[in-house]
This record gives structure tokens, C-alpha cells and sequence, in this order.
């Protein structure tokens, strides 16, 4: 009998996107950075940035900040460097497309109402109210990272950076989403420490420390409502047995490892824990697409974990 992990390969050849399949032959079967790039590619519209459903609950083809940041997660997971055409492109999307004065992208666009989407992604007035900084701060440490230290992008994203960290310091709590931009705006940052308190004026690990403070606030810790819907898990805020939350949660966190392994199906993926109610039609395909992504990020956590 073939381990869930075996199945989960087969899975995703017949039934994710080329993408997702690209990204688990990259992640666990010694592919190739060029091959992922190729279907990425696909996503990308003249302007630079990101569209088409890449993020598979909103089916804008145009380019928008939140699609573009989905992309760039992809990038950097693969270590993809500045000079490539994809991230030269997808740079002058963001310089060109930020609020300077709020240091914000726009995580939901008013054109997002004409495809389907989910209810979370619908624009109207104020909506930027719910994002905050989600993706922002993270698309600021994008335009860090890939920049020149004098470059114009690398001064819109400290620009951005100041007034992310300004909202971090001022929050009580904070959605898991927007906590874990923070998480891996801070790990864009770890090489850039000197640079940072000269910039934002604030020690890095007293960023880090607020960070985790609001991320440990999120964790679910009743094991008995984790099948039960939409729930913050440990590992959806600890990535790696290194993480700063680590030590305190290890428990739930084992708790967790062995959950995924007990809710896996026998084709060795696991159904998502949402739907849109509506667009019956759209909705099956996106849950399809979405199957696909969480089979991928879950097995990279629990090789990560040595749990496979």
C-alpha cells in the first residue's frame, strides 16, 4: 500500500494545476527552478504584475497586488534572483502601484465583483480597513530584497516598512493572514538588520518580538474544533521546529502533525475547510485548485518536521 505522501504526487499530476505539480516536483523530486518558472510565467500580465486566478479564490485576469503577492511567495520559495525578466517585471508592477501615502497596495480591487470570487474577496468602500498591511508589508520587503540599497523601489518599500511596522507596534491583535506577512517580511529583513534600524528606527528583534506576541494570539489551542471549519492551526503560524513559538507550542504543534495525518484521505491530499457559497459552478473548480495548493504546503511542513 503506497504511503499518502506517494498518492498525493499521483494526486496532483492528474488533477492540480501545472503549477502546483511544477512546484512538487521542485519541492520533492529534484525539479527544476526553470520548469516552475514556466507556468508561473503563465500568470503574468504585460504590466509586471500578477493575475488569472493564481490566487484560485478570485478570478481576475488583470494584474493585482494580492495575486502579484502570491507569485512572489513562489519566487522566493525557489530563490529566484533580481535580474530574471519575471522579477524585473513584477518590481515595476509594485513601484508603480502603491499609495505612498499610506505605504499600502490595494488587497482588494473594485474589478474583483465582475469575476467570480469568494465573499472575502469582494471590494467596496473601506474594504482596506479588513487588509491593512496584508500583503503590503511583505511586497515591501520584496521590493527590498530584489533592489539596489539607493534604488527608487527599495525607498517605496522602506517607505512602506515604517508605516507596517508603525501598525504592528500600535496593534492588540491582528488576523493570522496579516500576522504571517509579518513573519515573512522578518525573514526578508534577518539580512538587512543594520540597515533596518537606520530606516525604521526600531530594532529588529523588538519587531520580531511584537510579531509573536499577535501570532501566538491566533493559535487555536482547542484540538476537539480543528475538523470542525476555518480554524488558525499551530502550523499555519509555525513553519519549522526553529520558529520562535516553537518550544511553547511543541505539543499542539505534534498534536497538529499527527491531525494532518489523521484527516489525510486515502488519495493522500486533505478538502479544504471553506467554500464561497455561490458561483456553484466556479466554486468546484477553485476547491479543486486549492486541494492541490494545500496538499503541496502540507507536505513541505511535515518534511520540515521530518514527519515524512
Amino acid at each position: 500500500m503506497k504511503h499518502p505522501f506517494q498518492t498525493a504526487g499521483d494526486w496532483i499530476k492528474r488533477n492540480a494545476r501545472p503549477l502546483e505539480a511544477a512546484r512538487w516536483e521542485y519541492l520533492f523530486e529534484g525539479g527544476s527552478r526553470d520548469h516552475l518558472i514556466r507556468y508561473l510565467v503563465a500568470y503574468q500580465n504585460e504590466d509586471g504584475g500578477f493575475g488569472h486566478g493564481i490566487e484560485p479564490d478570485f478570478w481576475l485576469p488583470s494584474s493585482s497586488p494580492m495575486a502579484t503577492w502570491t507569485a512572489g511567495q513562489l519566487l522566493m520559495e525557489i530563490g529566484e534572483n533580481e535580474k530574471e525578466e519575471i522579477v524585473e517585471k513584477m518590481l515595476k508592477y509594485l513601484a508603480t502601484n502603491v499609495n505612498i501615502e499610506t505605504g499600502m497596495w490595494e488587497s482588494v480591487l473594485q474589478e474583483n465583483n465582475q469575476y467570480p470570487h469568494a465573499p472575502w474577496w469582494h471590494w467596496n468602500e473601506g474594504v482596506q480597513n479588513n487588509w491593512m498591511f496584508n500583503p503590503s508589508v511583505e511586497l515591501a520587503a520584496y521590493l527590498i530584497h530584489w533592489s539596489p540599497e539607493h534604488h527608487e523601489a527599495a525607498q517605496i518599500g522602506w517607505n512602506s516598512i515604517e508605516k507596517a511596522v508603525e501598525r504592528l507596534m500600535n496593534a492588540n491583535e491582528m488576523d493570522r493572514h496579516e500576522v504571517n506577512n509579518y513573519q515573512q517580511f522578518l525573514k526578508v529583513m534577518e539580512s538587512k538588520k543594520e540597515t533596518f534600524y537606520t530606516k525604521v528606527g526600531r530594532d529588529l528583534s523588538e519587531v520580531s518580538d511584537k510579531t509573536m506576541t499577535l501570532a501566538a494570539k491566533c493559535i487555536d489551542r482547542d484540538v476537539s474544533t480543528w475538523s470542525s471549519g476555518y480554524k488558525v492551526l499551530p502550523l499555519d503560524i509555525i513553519d519549522s521546529p526553529k520558529h520562535p513559538l516553537y518550544c511553547e507550542f511543541r505539543t499542539l504543534v505534534e498534536r497538529n502533525l499527527q491531525f494532518f495525518e489523521d484527516e489525510v484521505s486515502e488519495e493522500g491530499i486533505w478538502d479544504i475547510p471553506w467554500n464561497w457559497g455561490s458561483y456553484p459552478e466556479e466554486f468546484p473548480i477553485a476547491r479543486r485548485y486549492w486541494q492541490g495548493i494545500l496538499a503541496v504546503n502540507r507536505y513541505k511542513t511535515l518534511k520540515t518536521f521530518e514527519y515524512i
